[in-house]
């Protein structure tokens, strides 16, 4: 299981008191109005950074860390991904997943087919889990109850049932 999840890229800086333009990776960018911790991921170290505000700016949000009051502070960052830890992530309700946990997953048809989850598409109804089969090639599957019959993330695998019409 992942410990990290990235829940945003910061696209560039804002002004010149160290402010950032975030581009959210998560699916609910209001979200950062409650982190008050972040790891910068610069790609050859993490960086345990405070949240000191977020101001939303249509689809990014400006985020501004304790500790860093000028542009040359930060721009160095530009690109660099901002983590949360598991234990800071949003709770998850019944039947909800980490897209980071599903990513990998062995999956097993109720017929016996073995596959790997190597997608999930987030579309306006459900998400869709694209498996890639060793007999069927790739199968997309929407999650919902009528597909997807079990999921143990600590064993990283998915039982899941074929509708017709799936598979061609």
């Amino acid at each position: 299981m992942e410990q990290f999840f990235q829940v945003g890229l910061i696209s560039s800086t804002h002004g010149i008191r160290g402010e950032v333009k975030v581009f959210p990776t998560t699916n609910d960018a209001g979200r950062f109005q409650e982190l008050k911790h972040v790891i910068l991921n610069t790609g050859k170290e993490q960086i345990p950074l405070e949240v000191q505000g977020v101001k939303p700016a249509k689809k990014f949000v400006i985020v501004k860390f304790k500790g860093i009051d000028d542009i040359n502070d930060i721009e160095k960052y530009k690109g660099a991904q901002l983590l949360v830890s598991r234990e800071d992530a949003v709770s998850l309700k019944e039947d909800e997943y980490y897209i980071a946990d599903l990513l990998g997953m062995e999956v097993l048809t109720d017929d016996g087919e073995r596959g790997i989850l190597k997608d999930v598409i987030e579309t306006g109804a459900n998400e869709v889990y694209a498996v890639e089969f060793e007999t069927l090639g790739q199968v997309l599957i929407p999650a919902i109850h009528d597909c997807i019959l079990d999921v143990d993330v600590k064993a990283g695998s998915m039982k899941v049932h074929l509708l017709e019409g799936l598979v061609s």
